[in-house]
């Protein structure tokens, strides 16, 4: 009898999770094939690379050994090109055809520079990719001056290591404020004062024009006139999905490959992860893309359970941001801007802090948070306030003493049984199995 044929496409956290999760079915039963356009690595901690906290060999995720044990046939540094989803096979750039029996896209995102001439020229990076950090870091140095266009996620993301280098920073954000995706205008004025009182020269509402070589650096235009000068510019303005390579494949897709909850495409055997699949938001209900590492895992995951013959279905993935900059700790949940939903809010200008949480009812729906590192309720509370999201738990009485007590959530959140709620929500509805132990045999 022929061993089934796994095909895998992309080698990041959705990828290698559900290849893990097949493994940890299945002990070697079937065939798993693994192309990917890099050789896996973690782009999370791509910043802390930046930093110098991690060396470039902590960044990788799987060598070759570990490929290996897991029984893997890998086509590294090659591309996906052609997917013929009557065949059941998969066209590599290299015109290599691989059969399969189910297949999982996971190829992730590309990011998208600011459409404006030089945007694409020498010495301007994306930070996306491992390469580009190499780029950064080979021409980062004390006392250089940076500009980084975009106030973002992901702009936010390397803010401490860029500024740990001793560079210079200023930040350009053609949005009214800062990370417009993830907190209120309220939120954004507090980290803006938080970032300018620590020497970074933030910018909102900042067209940019043209970027120019002015001999060793780089010269960017602003509309109305004003011009910055850059020893080194990153460009955080976006990503995008990479499907363009799927065209006449007949999977169906709206921002992202639509998915049901056991990640399938409309195509029986094609399964979508990570960046690429638009699935069911936890809050909504309806079809969104959270391009984060939390769903990522989690969609790798349930395909690989399902590509393994474990028929899961996935409660849907919850939208969330966290990010420290400067010792600011910055935070969002679910439906932290819904329009819909019952407000409450509360500031303590002198710490700083700053909350904001929405209702459904006596559901907590989303929220939204601020404050100082050093602060223990500031930690302690990213992560009770994400679990009273997450859970959905009713609080009942408890909402009343919150609303009076938005700086008290521990009460709440131990006397609402949200602990108990949570610990059976394991992805797979099973014990967590540690990656490392799952091998073939």
């Amino acid at each position: 009898m022929a061993r089934t044929r796994h095909l895998i496409i992309g080698g990041g956290t959705a990828g290698l999770n559900a290849i893990t999760t097949i493994r940890q079915y299945d002990r070697g039963a079937s065939e798993i094939i693994l192309v990917s356009a890099e050789r896996p690595y973690a782009r999370m901690v791509l910043p802390y690379y930046l930093k110098g906290t991690i060396s470039e060999s902590h960044v990788y995720t799987a060598n070759p050994t570990r490929l290996r044990a897991l029984g893997v046939e890998d086509y590294l540094g090659r591309r996906a090109a052609k997917l013929d989803t009557q065949a059941n096979t998969l066209t590599l750039d290299d015109d290599t055809v691989i059969p399969y029996d189910d297949v999982l896209i996971a190829t992730g995102s590309s990011p998208v520079r600011a459409p404006v001439p030089g945007a694409d020229g020498a010495g301007i990076y994306s930070f996306w990719t491992l390469e580009q950090a190499q780029g950064v870091i080979r021409h980062i140095r004390d006392g250089c001056s940076v500009v980084m266009v975009g106030a973002g996620f992901i702009a936010f993301t390397i803010l401490n290591a860029i500024l740990a280098r001793g560079a210079k920073l200023s930040v350009l954000e053609i949005a009214p404020q800062i990370l417009p995706r993830m907190i209120d205008a309220h939120g954004a004025q507090i980290v803006e004062h938080w970032l300018r009182d620590r020497q970074v020269d933030i910018r909102t509402g900042a067209r940019l024009s043209a970027i120019e070589d002015a001999g060793r650096q780089k010269r960017l235009r602003l509309e109305g006139g004003e011009e910055l000068l850059a020893d080194l510019v990153i460009m955080a303005t976006g990503i995008r999905t990479n499907l363009d390579w799927l065209q006449g494949s007949g999977v169906t897709i709206n921002r992202g490959i639509v998915v049901d909850a056991q990640q399938r495409s409309n195509i029986p055997n094609v399964y979508a992860a990570g960046d690429v699949a638009e699935g069911k938001d936890l809050i909504t209900g309806q079809p969104a893309l959270h391009a984060i590492e939390p769903t990522a895992m989690e969609h790798g995951r349930i395909a690989g359970a399902n590509m393994a013959g474990q028929p899961l279905a996935y409660r849907g993935s919850l939208l969330m941001n966290i990010v420290e900059v400067l010792g600011l700790e910055i935070a969002s949940f679910g439906a932290w801007d819904s329009s819909a939903a019952e407000v409450m809010s509360a500031t303590r200008p002198e710490r700083p802090a700053y909350r904001k949480l929405l209702w459904q009812g006596d559901r907590l729906i989303g929220a939204m948070l601020l404050g100082p590192e050093k602060d223990v309720w500031t930690t302690n509370d990213v992560g009770m306030l994400k679990g009273l999201v997450q859970s959905g738990t009713p609080l009942g009485d408890w909402k009343g003493y919150v609303q009076r007590n938005l700086f008290d959530i521990k009460r709440a959140y131990i006397a609402s049984g949200t602990t108990g709620r949570l610990l059976p929500q394991t992805v797979l509805g099973s014990p967590s199995v540690p990656a490392s132990s799952v091998t073939v045999g």
